[in-house]
């Protein structure tokens, strides 16, 4: 089997387990039960993005897909510190151990 044969078949197989992996993570993000679980999911979810995208730069031989999929990864990166620094200051009540930081908590 030569380099190019296997490098193709390993792309089939990357495409297909994160295919699957795609799948996976839209069900738990329907099913969560609670809102860490879905922000969790969806951090994922762009980390698989990130991965159909490099997969996919490797397949065309462009290596601008590699740059957008680093800018993917650190625009994912930050919406999760949001979407969790949002829960925590809400006191979402589903979660066990987190309280309400209020006004007292902030830092300037």
């Amino acid at each position: 089997m030569s380099g190019e044969a296997f490098l193709d078949v390993c792309l089939v197989a990357s495409f297909v387990m994160l295919s699957a992996s795609f799948v996976l993570i839209i069900v738990r993000i329907v099913r969560g039960p609670s809102l860490p679980d879905r922000i969790l999911a969806l951090d994922l979810l762009v980390m698989v993005a990130v991965g159909f995208i490099a997969a996919f730069g490797i397949r065309t031989g462009f290596s601008i897909y590699v740059d957008i999929a680093i800018a993917l990864g650190l625009v994912g990166f930050l919406s999760t510190v949001a979407l969790a620094r949002f829960v925590l200051r809400r006191g979402d009540l589903s979660m066990d151990g987190i309280e309400d930081v209020g006004d007292e908590g902030r830092q300037l």
